[in-house]
């Protein structure tokens, strides 16, 4: 759905689990901003190097050159004076002034489009995640297909040797489907580790 505000920006968050095609959609987006001749600048957490350096990529191999930031500041301090869009890929890794940020960029008449996980592998709300999706003007909650069973997967499991990942290990593990898979609620079992 287009979505227009007059006499200023927004922002637009893109989340779900992992393998569900938000980075997908953040380039599709991209894509018709840039046939439209708008301006647009992309950017992604330096902890993310999963597909390369200066670099968005979608698990099915679409990529779009972008820069890599190590804080939310950072984004700021790079805006070109003429860009119209900026797209944010893995907000989740952002610290908590990712949302200031976004909200800033709006504020300015910018179009803000953000993808990110909104669980962490345990369930739970992802970092900066729920003050984004509380803040934004559109909201897409995107779903992929549970690996067990088929359904729509609104959470990721992470695995460490075949298993699923203890509650108390770290939430931030970088990773694609060597160490994660899409769940529906009944089939994710991160939860269940808690008293492991």
């Amino acid at each position: 759905m287009p979505y227009f505000q007059p006499r200023g920006g927004w922002i637009e968050v893109i989340c779900g689990s992992m393998f569900c095609g938000k980075t997908e959609e953040l380039l599709r987006r991209v894509r018709r901003a840039v046939i439209a001749r708008q301006r647009v600048q992309v950017f992604k957490p330096a902890i993310d190097h999963r597909y390369g350096i200066g670099r968005v990529a979608s698990h099915n191999g679409l990529a779009w050159e972008s820069e890599t930031v190590a804080s939310s500041e950072q984004i700021l301090e790079r805006l070109h004076p003429d860009t119209t869009i900026v797209a944010i890929d893995e907000v989740q890794f952002f610290d908590e002034g990712i949302a200031e940020v976004c909200n800033q960029l709006a504020r300015r008449g910018l179009r803000v489009i953000c993808a990110g996980l909104d669980l962490d592998f345990r369930g739970e709300p992802f970092g900066p995640m729920p003050r984004l999706m509380a803040q934004a003007e559109l909201l897409d909650k995107l779903h992929a297909i549970c690996v067990v069973c088929g359904a729509p997967a609104s959470r990721t499991q992470r695995l460490i040797d075949g298993q699923p990942a203890r509650f108390d290990d770290p939430v931030i593990v970088i990773g694609a489907a060597e160490k994660y898979e899409a769940r529906c609620r009944d089939c994710h079992q991160a939860a269940l580790m808690r008293d492991s």
